[in-house]
């Protein structure tokens, strides 16, 4: 009906066909209308007529139309738009041509991506190309050429894949209009040639570098030789990754135009090198080893021309700098008639915006040269913030802020441990500059202008974070500069804010004592800003006044500085913010934290003004949205060593306080336990039994094994509780005792949670409550231990479980040591009973060794014989828990018990395994000092047994050695070294576990030497033995996992060796015969599993220093292997998708092809069902890593992963699987998502 509407309305008033339109598109954007063949022709026709409608809004509507008209109409009707579209295009009316022109881009956008298989986009885009192509290539009439680049580059950005037969045309037909008359023509081309290298094929590609390398050599003219620079650089930012190996020949031919005296030129010469840098990266923070060699080259250049400004003279400036301010007030006068002088005739501020810019990319990108950077960068970057342009400044001082954050230390769990010394040079050498750049800045931060004093207290915010306390001796220098921002009217809102975050860095990172001299002049401004009427300016205000509250008076040292003036001024601006109810959240929230600051260091200058302030704290408790910022603040006030007067709100804040503890937000119940345990410490006296009794009923609920941390807070709570009111204890037995003992029989009990029950207990006992006496508390902590039907009972138990209640038991103990000699009479002679049971047994030995730690229990004659009897007992776990036993009470007796131990081993082979174990307790929880008498003995014993054949007894002897080179490092480790030369195998895969074990994750006395003769230990990469150089990639992960900074500077000798166990060796493959099947073993699959771990460890730890491309070669090896070796592949392709997106990219066709084959590979009928199983579970890790190759931006562009793409979606088991593998990932809790609290 529409159709037939707007036909008859063809003569009538244009607003019907307007209208009749708009309905039209508003039926065609519903998904439930379908078109008969009739009215698909009708409406086709219809909008194409509507198209050349004189009235342009007509125009307009019937353009949105044609989107949602692609997706419903048949493939030939699309067609038809795209034909006469095209034809439009070459028509003479500019408007149709422009109606048409945005006609087709809508078309383009709404064709169904290649990827879902759909043949009418192919033929859609052939039928556009042809046209477009003709189009281009007729210079007649710029304004259609422009069009249909504009066109063509869409198609290729959007659709580049499928238009492959035709990209040989396209390139044909581009490269002339690099050399057309028109600009603009030449700028379009260069974008339409970036979109096409990312789909070509490499021929294409290599044609294409060719035309540009052979054009620049030309050199025919100036004009075109920049717009060839132009494209290499448009290429490069488009798919960096391909340029790489034609760099050898283009940065020489670059270099060489830098010298041209032609500023345009220079400035495209540094943007193409600044695009190199950036776009070839590799991975996160490193520029790729193809430009690696003409890095020092192009940053000659860009240093050279940073300082270029031929037509102005600085040193006049410098020398008149001491002048009066008239003089300098003149000066800028002068100045500004230069500028306006050189706006027009001068662009060599284009040279130097662009070199500043490359110097960034080096520098974001190249962490490995800080110190060069900061022994030729620095100074040459921090004589240019004297800049006159705005915007080269503005450049420079961003290139210097990316120098600052490359400095900056690396905080993660990695490089916490392993802070080596080498990143203290660069900020050595950055703290000898820091005067200069104060003197370079200090005068910009009176500036008009509000951009430079933007960068410069950009710059100094990062300085501060950098190196903390570094501008300690320039703040007098800093301070006019900041007091001019905060109360200049002309400054912007954003000017402000900037000037308040960089006041809050400076009051952080710097000691007090250097601001008391400035409070004067610096309080006022920022109270001011308090009452600023924008939220944002508010917000950051107070949060600098929090932090000038601390400096004005510091709690933690003593400080002469008197801050009682300065009470008048800071509280009622605060005070005003406190009490508003109609203000922002954020406002709100650090107004009480300011607040709460003002009254924690200053509340004794507060006098009448404190009660009715404490009051509003009351209110805002009751608040749901301000109430966990008034628990953090009242806990804050409660521990000021003022001893603000609280009482007046106890009584009604107790109850509330109790009550969050029921509240299902995690972040309050920590808050608030953490609130009642600083209230209950420093205001028993006021509190009331009925107050203490409402938060102990909300306890139980809170100690579960679900959230061992808010557990383990409460019960920190309930032991402040047992030692400040003993006789309320007597109220909690019942019901929190049970959770506790719960908790203390969970598997999941360790680390804190655990430390703060066996505090508790402790506490407990203390307080001499009747029925929470020594023998009530072990009865109850053992019993399902002791229960009758034992072994039901003690099956219930994890094995985890006895070593908690044995620490427990152990805690009491200490408590009550009149108690000792009965319970350890009693553990022997349960261990000693022929009718306990095993569990029993257990808990014995684990308590006996628990207590014996900490006493000496030497007086027991009978533990020896008792726990070498227990060594011949049939259950593992008692010989297990004997052994631990042993050790451990010999840590509390050395001097009687380790001469027995180490007689024991040498004479008893059968119990030698067990013996070791207890010496290796021994050796782990001894002191070190203790230790060094017996040091000698214990090492002539082990090495006895070091070539044993049994690789149990090896291991356990190589923790040994190891532990114990960490007693006496600088001696022992040299003899460790010794024996590498051994003959026997056995001995030397001993060693080289031994080395395993010195490594933690924690700065120990022996990283120094181990790093000094760790590669000696790394030789035996290439040990004749495969054992040997297993054990030896054992140890190799292990410093790569925890310590990188040992084997960063070996990996170009380590690498090869590692690289070398990744490949299959055909000699070590056998066959078994079993009966009448044969069975191939492979050897050497344990090494080379162990190749890949360190592979994978090195990804994480040492990225920077791979040589990603040969790494990738492995991987590549990888994916075709054994089934393990395949899994953890899939692992390692999925997370370098992450690092290193472009390499990956690189070498995708060679990597999709492993994938694909395990993804078809059908597993033959009949096979076992763990055959089944091992195929499913290698398709699904094959998919996440198709998932993870999909996340990389433009990969959806290289014609193999778009072909993958397709083959999963049409086969029905491959796209389910790939669905469900989407559904998993999306379901995990992203960083960002997670609650922290």
């Amino acid at each position: 009906h529409l159709c037939l509407y707007i036909s008859q309305s063809t003569f009538a008033i244009s607003s019907f066909r307007f209208m009749a339109t708009n309905d039209l598109m508003m039926e065609l954007q519903k998904d439930s209308i379908k078109l008969d063949e009739d009215s698909e022709k009708k409406v086709v026709k219809m909008l194409l007529k509507l198209l050349e409608d004189k009235n342009g809004e007509v125009q307009n509507l019937a353009v949105k139309c044609l989107g949602p008209l692609v997706g419903k109409v048949k493939e030939y009707q699309v067609e038809t738009i795209v034909d006469t579209l095209c034809t439009n295009m070459l028509s003479d009316k500019e408007q149709l041509r422009d109606i048409s022109s945005i006609g087709l881009k809508t078309v383009i956008s709404e064709l169904p991506p290649a990827s879902t298989g759909s043949a009418m986009t192919a033929n859609v885009c052939k039928k556009i190309t042809a046209q477009l192509t003709g189009a281009i290539g007729k210079q007649e009439d710029v304004s259609v050429q422009l069009e249909a680049l504009d066109i063509l580059s869409d198609m290729l950005s959007r659709l580049g894949g499928t238009l492959y037969s035709f990209h040989s045309s396209i390139l044909n037909c581009l490269l002339p209009q690099l050399t057309s008359p028109r600009l603009a023509v030449r700028k379009r081309a260069i974008i339409a040639l970036g979109h096409l290298v990312l789909t070509c094929s490499g021929n294409i590609f290599s044609e294409l570098t060719e035309h540009l390398l052979a054009e620049l050599k030309r050199n025919e003219s100036t004009s075109t030789t920049r717009t060839y620079i132009q494209c290499v650089a448009g290429i490069s930012r488009q798919a960096g990754h391909r340029i790489g190996e034609h760099l050898e020949k283009i940065i020489p031919l670059i270099v060489r135009y830098c010298n041209v005296e032609d500023d345009e030129l220079r400035e495209y010469c540094f943007q193409a090198f600044e695009s190199f840098v950036r776009r070839i990266f590799i991975c996160r923070d490193r520029c790729p080893k193809e430009i690696d060699p003409h890095i020092p080259n192009v940053m000659e250049l860009c240093l050279k021309y940073i300082t270029f400004d031929p037509n102005y003279n600085y040193d006049n400036e410098e020398e008149e700098e001491e002048e009066m301010m008239e003089t300098e007030n003149r000066e800028d006068e002068e100045q500004e008639s230069d500028d306006e002088y050189s706006d027009d005739d001068d662009i060599s501020w284009k040279v130097r915006r662009s070199a500043a810019k490359c110097l960034e990319a080096i520098v974001s990108s190249r962490h490995d040269l800080l110190q060069d950077f900061y022994k030729t960068l620095s100074p040459v970057l921090i004589s240019r913030f004297k800049e006159r342009e705005e915007n080269v400044r503005a450049d420079i001082f961003s290139a210097y802020i990316s120098l600052l954050k490359q400095t900056l230390p690396i905080q993660s769990w990695l490089h916490a441990s392993d802070a080596s010394g080498k990143d203290d040079v660069p900020r050595t050498m950055l703290q000898k500059q820091v005067p200069n750049i104060v003197k370079a800045l200090h005068k910009q931060l009176k500036e008009k202008s509000i951009k430079s004093r933007q960068g410069c207290f950009s710059l100094l915010t990062e300085l501060a974070n950098v190196l903390p306390g570094c501008l300690a001796d320039h703040i007098p220098a800093l301070v006019p500069g900041i007091v001019f921002s905060l109360a200049d009217k002309s400054s912007s809102s954003n000017m402000r804010i900037d000037t308040l975050s960089f006041l809050h860095v400076l009051l952080c990172n710097h000691q007090p004592e250097v601001f008391h001299p400035h409070i004067k002049s610096l309080l006022p401004p920022v109270v001011t800003c308090i009452g600023d009427p924008f939220y944002k300016i508010t917000s950051e205000a107070l949060l600098v006044t929090q932090q000038l509250v601390k400096v004005i008076r510091p709690l933690d040292k003593s400080c002469t500085f008197d801050a009682k003036p300065y009470v008048k001024d800071l509280f009622p601006g605060t005070l005003k913010r406190l009490k508003a109810a109609d203000i922002d959240q954020e406002v709100k929230e650090r107004a009480i934290s300011c607040m709460g600051q003002i009254i924690c260091n200053l509340g004794d200058h507060l006098s009448t003004d404190l009660q009715p302030t404490l009051k509003i704290f009351l209110e805002r408790l009751k608040n749901e949205i301000t109430r966990l910022t008034t628990v953090k603040v009242l806990t804050l006030i409660a521990s000021s060593p003022l001893k603000i007067n609280l009482r007046p709100i106890l009584g009604e804040g107790f109850p509330i306080l109790a009550s969050f503890l029921r509240k299902n937000q995690r972040a309050l119940k920590l808050s608030t336990l953490t609130a009642l345990d600083i209230l209950v410490k420093n205001y028993s006296d006021s509190l009331q039994p009925a107050m203490i009794e409402s938060v102990l009923t909300e306890l139980p609920a809170l100690i579960t094994e679900n959230d061992m941390h808010v557990s383990q807070v409460a019960i920190m709570f309930l032991t402040t509780l047992a030692k400040v009111y003993p006789s309320c204890i007597s109220k909690i037995s019942g019901s929190v005792l049970a959770e506790i003992f719960q908790l203390v029989h969970s598997p999941l009990l360790q680390g804190g949670a655990l430390n703060a029950i066996i505090d508790f207990f402790q506490a407990l006992v203390l307080t001499k409550t009747a029925t929470m006496g020594y023998s009530e508390l072990m009865k109850q902590l053992t019993a399902p231990i002791y229960s009758s039907g034992s072994a039901e009972a003690s099956v219930m138990l994890h094995k985890q479980a006895y070593y908690s209640v044995a620490k427990c038991v152990a805690a009491l103990s200490s408590a009550c040591p009149k108690e000792v000699p009965a319970i350890v009479n009693q553990f022997i002679q349960d261990v000693k009973n022929p009718k306990s049971s095993s569990a029993v047994k257990v808990l014995a030995f684990l308590s006996l060794a628990e207590m014996g730690r900490t006493m000496n229990l030497s007086a027991q004659r009978e533990l020896k014989t008792v726990i070498l009897e227990a060594f011949g007992s049939p259950s593992e776990e008692v010989k297990s828990a004997a052994s631990y036993a042993l050790g451990n009470i010999s840590v509390g007796n050395l001097k009687e018990y380790l001469p027995f131990m180490l007689k024991e081993i040498g004479s008893q082979p059968k119990r030698q395994y067990l013996l070791l174990h207890s010496l290796k307790e021994v050796i782990s929880s001894s002191p070190a000092n203790g230790l060094k008498p017996y040091v000698e003995d214990i090492w002539a014993l082990l090495f006895k047994h070091c070539e044993c054949t049994e690789e149990g007894t090896r291991n356990v002897v190589a923790e040994c050695l190891g532990k114990l080179t960490l007693v006496n490092p600088s001696e022992l480790l040299p003899r460790l070294k010794k024996q590498l030369s051994s003959g026997s195998p056995h001995a030397r895969s001993t060693v080289v576990t031994a080395i395993k074990f010195t490594i933690a994750d924690q700065p120990q006395p022996i990283d120094a030497l181990l790093k000094g003769c760790i590669g000696d230990f790394l030789k035996t990469l290439q040990d004749p033995d495969l054992n040997v150089r297993r054990v030896a990639l054992a140890m190799f992960n292990s410093a790569a996992h925890n310590k990188p900074s040992l084997i960063r500077d070996l990996l170009n000798a380590v690498l090869p060796s590692l690289y070398n166990e990744t490949n299959v060796r055909r000699e070590l493959i056998r066959e078994v015969e079993m009966g009448p099947f044969k069975h191939t073993v492979d050897d050497g699959l344990d090494v080379r599993k162990a190749a890949f771990e360190c592979m994978y460890t090195l990804l994480e730890s040492c990225l920077d220093r791979l040589d990603i491309y040969e790494y990738l070669n492995h991987v590549e090896d990888g994916l075709k292997d054994h089934y393990d070796i395949r899994m953890l592949t899939f692992i390692m392709l999925a997370r370098l998708s992450t690092l290193c997106p472009s390499a990956v990219l690189q070498r995708l066709e060679r990597l999709i092809e492993p994938l694909r084959a395990t993804c078809s590979t059908k597993v033959k009928a009949g096979s076992v069902k763990q055959e089944f199983e091992k195929q499913d579970e290698l398709k699904r890790s094959a998919m996440r890593a198709v998932a993870a190759l999909l996340t990389i931006p433009e990969v959806e562009k290289s014609p193999a992963m778009a072909e993958f793409s397709s083959q999963i979606r049409s086969n029905p088991e491959m796209a389910s699987l790939f669905e469900s593998i989407q559904k998993d990932s999306a379901s995990l809790p992203t960083p960002e998502s997670m609650d922290m609290s």
